[in-house]
């Protein structure tokens, strides 16, 4: 976990920011929603899970269409539900490539 992300609001991370992030990386709708809603969108910690969830749910739409790559989908959709869990636990989550791309656009 790098400084920015400790830095980032992890003092002061409440329930609810736990809740919607779990949520946001297991159920992608969810995290669609956080980032409609402008107080949960506010916060950065949803946000960013926000974020991971909707780039997973990406990736396995993609893969999901590409023969013989379809079943590494429920994969990433169980390694996104353990993203949850950690989410969750107040820690903030890596998943390597997505997140330097997410950071690299300016999405987090």
């Amino acid at each position: 976990m790098s400084d920015e992300m400790n830095n980032n609001g992890m003092s002061n991370l409440t329930d609810d920011d736990k809740l919607w992030g779990a949520l946001s990386l297991a159920i992608p709708l969810v995290g669609l929603i956080a980032l409609l809603m402008e107080d949960k969108k506010a916060r950065p910690f949803i946000k960013y899970a926000a974020v991971h969830g909707l780039g997973l749910s990406v990736i396995m739409a993609v893969l999901s269409i590409v023969p013989f790559v379809q079943c590494i989908t429920p994969l990433i959709w169980i390694y996104a539900i353990y993203l949850g869990v950690q989410a969750y636990g107040g820690n903030w989550v890596v998943v390597p490539g997505l997140t330097d791309l997410a950071k690299g656009q300016g999405w987090i």
